[in-house]
């Protein structure tokens, strides 16, 4: 079987060299340099933080793992500087199918509106997603990626974190002020620190196989429950760049996990779902779904995030996505906190709105994997009826399981300012900011979300004009849409979005959050938002 790889040598660093009591210390090192180590090592950096990433191997691109991403991930990637890359090579797509046997049950389409930047999805193999953010990381001299240095050792003391660091040549120390652990489900630190990863293990069992080919099938999600080609399971097919495609097959919980992953047992599987057997393998892998989370994400000055702190079943793309999440909510709480602008409790606020998150994700997780894989007779009689009423009935279908696909999160966080106002629509505090087409006066078009990026992706207003502004804090991005001199909505969409009338005022936060709106703002409670915001008070 054919995979891509991506090695990186091994490097001794000067770090090394130390010796006594002249430990190297760093404001921050980062576990693991996956999707959301990467990512929260460049969003620090591009904020103005030096940062450690270490890693325990030497190359990326073992199988294509983690796939779909979100539009919300793409917008996150495009501050780092990497999204149009990421689309570029990914497979754009929206549209979902669920069938039941051979009959169609119904379709979605997760982005039926226009006038948004990026797509509700594209299909990435993670290794071109890591490869992509390896060489962003090489354009950013404050990141220091050591490949082969393994965290052997973990001390906590009141005001750093002392570690122990294997490598080719032997260990060294070094000592951060925060440890970000992002090293993946079995994450040592998360043993180290002595924490807890409860939750569900699933007895069912997947086969991802990887194929090679070339194929008409359209670029859509399609997902099946007892197809003819595999009776009585499920299955999922969906397209990646390349002439790639991941298929899932749901095997029985007894099946031998040795003897399902041999090539010559799975292409008469996949043979008979493509009626053809002119395909070649490029990975084959077995899993069980896992629902799991920390109690707590923070333990002293060690932070957790990414599979490290919460792990989900993949049907849905739930672990990737909430992983990046997890990154760009940390990223700018632990800038704020290391430059001394804000205290830090303010990152008590990633453990509230993450867990939270981590826990919702969970309960879509394994409902959807109660329904593709029933654990009892009454759960499969109760699926076998909602499939028989989704034939005919809209309730039927809204029953129907397949996977509900990764949304931004929605914070109910001590972060928010509470409405003032009355409000028939738009982003409340807490959710994240939608997008809109948008075009500066001289007629170039852009989106909201550029404009976001160009204030500096820090915390900014948002004012509709043709009322009367307020005067911004000196600190504050500032992007007014309407009046003699702000951005033109020239279709409309960013005022209907927002449920802007003259005067509206959204205070954004730093990843792109609502954190207070206002219809009529006044310095003192911008002031007020903004101090709640950066927790102040």
């Amino acid at each position: 079987m054919a995979q891509t790889r991506t090695q990186f040598g091994y490097r001794r660093h000067p770090d090394q060299d130390r010796t006594g009591a002249t430990v190297a210390e760093h404001p921050v090192v980062v576990v693991g340099a996956g999707p959301v180590g990467l990512s929260l090592a460049i969003d620090l950096a591009q904020r103005g933080q030096p940062v450690v990433l270490l890693d325990d191997a030497d190359r990326i691109g073992e199988g294509s793992r983690a796939i779909c991403f979100s539009k919300r991930s793409l917008e996150f990637w495009d501050r780092l500087g990497i999204g149009q890359r990421m689309v570029d090579k990914g497979v754009v797509w929206s549209v979902g199918r669920i069938f039941h046997g051979t009959s169609q049950l119904y379709q979605f389409n997760l982005l039926p509106e226009e006038g948004h930047k990026r797509p509700a999805f594209i299909n990435l193999q993670q290794f071109h997603a890591e490869a992509y953010l390896v060489d962003r990381v090489g354009e950013l001299p404050a990141i220091g990626l050591r490949w082969r240095n393994k965290v052997v050792g973990l001390e906590q003391h009141n005001d750093h974190v002392a570690l122990t660091v294997a490598t080719p040549d032997g260990p060294y120390k070094l000592n951060a002020d925060f440890v970000i652990a992002c090293d993946g489900a079995r994450s040592s630190l998360r043993q180290m620190v002595g924490a807890e990863f409860s939750g569900r293990v699933f007895e069912d069992q997947f086969l991802i196989a990887d194929v090679r080919m070339t194929a008409e099938f359209p670029t859509e999600r399609w997902f099946w429950f007892d197809p003819p080609f595999h009776a009585g399971r499920s299955a999922l097919l969906h397209r990646q760049p390349d002439d790639i495609w991941r298929i899932d097959l749901q095997l029985s919980r007894f099946a031998d996990p040795a003897s399902e992953k041999l090539p010559e047992n799975v292409r008469p599987r996949i043979a008979r779902m493509l009626g053809h057997d002119k395909f070649d393998f490029e990975w084959i892998s077995l899993y069980k779904f896992q629902c799991r989370r920390m109690d707590r994400f923070i333990h002293g000055r060690v932070i957790f995030a990414g599979d490290a702190a919460h792990q989900v079943s993949p049907f849905g793309a739930r672990g990737a996505n909430s992983g990046l999440e997890d990154a760009e909510n940390l990223a700018w709480k632990l800038d704020r906190v290391l430059s001394g602008i804000s205290p830090e409790r303010l990152l008590q606020s990633y453990d509230i709105e993450r867990s939270a998150a981590a826990d919702e994700n969970i309960r879509e997780s394994t409902r959807s994997t109660d329904f593709m894989a029933p654990g009892s007779h009454h759960e499969a009689r109760l699926r076998k009826a909602v499939l028989s009423l989704a034939k005919d009935t809209e309730f039927g279908k809204r029953m129907v399981n397949g996977g509900r696909l990764s949304v931004p999160s929605i914070y109910e966080t001590p972060l928010s300012t509470a409405d003032g106002d009355a409000w028939r629509g738009g982003p409340r505090p807490g959710t994240s900011m939608p997008d809109a087409p948008i075009a500066e006066r001289g007629g170039r078009s852009m989106f909201l979300t550029d404009a976001f990026i160009r204030s500096g992706t820090r915390f900014t207003l948002l004012e509709f004009g043709n009322g009367a502004a307020v005067e911004a804090p000196s600190d504050l991005g500032v992007i007014r849409i309407g009046g003699d001199d702000g951005l033109v909505d020239a279709e409309g969409l960013a005022g209907k979005r927002y449920d802007a009338e003259p005067g509206a005022t959204y205070l954004l936060r730093p990843d792109g959050y609502v954190a207070a709106r206002f219809r009529h703002p006044t310095r003192p409670a911008v002031d007020a938002a903004l101090a709640r915001a950066s927790g102040l008070n």
